[in-house]
């Protein structure tokens, strides 16, 4: 840890958390916007949003932070993210299928 002083141990540990779920948002804040934007923007009549939002109150993603990651998504202000798949095939000849988002194909 780091040292005695117990503020700075909870600094610390709450530092490493909030680093976690942030990044946990974020990634599902993509996956909302994605879906928002190839389907409807009501998760009644799109499924893979449903997916999507059910899986962000799993991870208790507050409300607003999905509802904007879905208007950023029906207004066009969003980053172009898309869906990519890659095969391959890794040690022992098993096939690997690699599902991902991505801003830049090229990448």
């Amino acid at each position: 840890m780091a040292g005695h002083s117990k503020f700075k141990n909870i600094m610390h540990r709450k530092g490493a958390q909030d680093k976690k779920r942030s990044a946990m948002f974020s990634k599902l804040s993509r996956e909302i916007t994605v879906a928002a934007k190839m389907g409807a923007p009501d998760p009644d009549m799109n499924p893979r949003l449903r997916l999507a939002i059910n899986a962000a109150k799993a991870q208790s993603m507050p409300k607003d932070n999905i509802q904007r990651a879905i208007d950023k998504a029906s207004k066009g202000d969003a980053e172009n993210y898309e869906e990519v798949r890659y095969e391959g095939y890794g040690p022992g000849g098993v096939a690997i299928i690699v599902e991902a988002l991505t801003d830049n194909r090229n990448r």
